[in-house]
């Protein structure tokens, strides 16, 4: 799930929503999962499928995540209504820095139902 970046109308950099993610949703604290999922990444993700071209999501030059916060963002995506196979075809995740968390966000996806 990790490719090169080309297009900048569809890349996501988690900095830009916060330097410090927070929780697993909106009701345990600020910066959560579910807001970062529901406010930045589906809507770009939805426009990024329709015209057939792969949305990257840089995890890089944050303070770091907890399992809850990418469960809830990426397996979200799934539990959403997103097809597993778009998913796994449309977005590109890049963390050169802690490249653990693209086999994790891997891992979620293919264990959400």
């Amino acid at each position: 799930m990790s490719s090169t970046i080309t297009d900048s109308k569809f890349t996501i950099y988690v900095r830009d929503f916060t330097h410090t993610p927070g929780p697993r949703m909106r009701q345990d604290g600020p910066h959560s999962g579910e807001e970062f999922r529901d406010m930045h990444l589906l809507p770009k993700f939805i426009e990024a499928v329709e015209e057939g071209v792969c949305l990257n999501v840089i995890l890089e030059e944050t303070k770091g995540y907890a399992s809850s916060f990418l469960e809830e963002v990426f397996g979200g995506l799934i539990r959403k209504g997103c097809r597993k196979k778009d998913v796994k075809k449309y977005l590109k995740i890049h963390s050169t820095d802690r490249p653990w968390y693209v086999r994790e966000v891997c891992r979620y996806i293919d264990q959400a139902t």
